[in-house]
């Protein structure tokens, strides 16, 4: 399967640099057995901290799990050098925050929830523990990578001190 990248497309309107914050940031994911094509119906997270060893001592993933309909090991991993910022300038436009590197589970929805951060554009004032749960999620396929898009409209009032 190899990797898959998560996009985003935001307006963002005086704020920048939303980020997942931390290790424990929660990538909540439906994900699909490649061998079978069944479709995890519950929402599964994923966090850079999680490590779960594969089989046969290969090495290790975020996630290692059997799928319930053809008993398959399968495995996914956040790959956190690909974990980026959406800045000011992304505003309006597809950018990939993160990618996963996928042996056998490939996610086909993304739920974006809490957990998020941002900073003011001019101030520069933080703000932690973004919830974009309410924003509409939709997926966006192209035909040399797959990607999958979350478009939530993201607005702070301007910060005047």
């Amino acid at each position: 399967m190899g990797r898959i990248g998560l996009q985003l497309r935001a307006t963002l309107e005086n704020i920048t640099r939303l980020r997942a914050e931390g290790e424990d940031f929660r990538w909540y994911l439906k994900l699909k057995c490649g061998n079978c094509g069944e479709v995890s119906e519950k929402w599964q997270y994923l966090r850079l901290m999680d490590s779960a060893p594969l089989k046969g001592g290969r090495g290790s993933a975020t996630m290692v799990q059997k799928c319930k309909l053809c008993s398959r090991e399968n495995s996914i991993d956040i790959l956190s050098q690909t974990i980026k910022p959406y800045n000011a300038e992304d505003s309006e436009k597809f950018k990939t925050i993160v990618e996963f590197e996928c042996r056998g589970l490939e996610p086909v929805d993304f739920q974006p929830q809490a957990g998020f951060a941002a900073e003011g554009a001019e101030s520069g004032t933080p703000f932690n523990d973004i919830n974009l749960l309410e924003k509409v999620c939709c997926l966006s396929f192209t035909s040399k990578t797959t990607y999958l898009a979350c478009s939530p409209h993201i607005t702070t009032p301007k910060y005047t001190p």
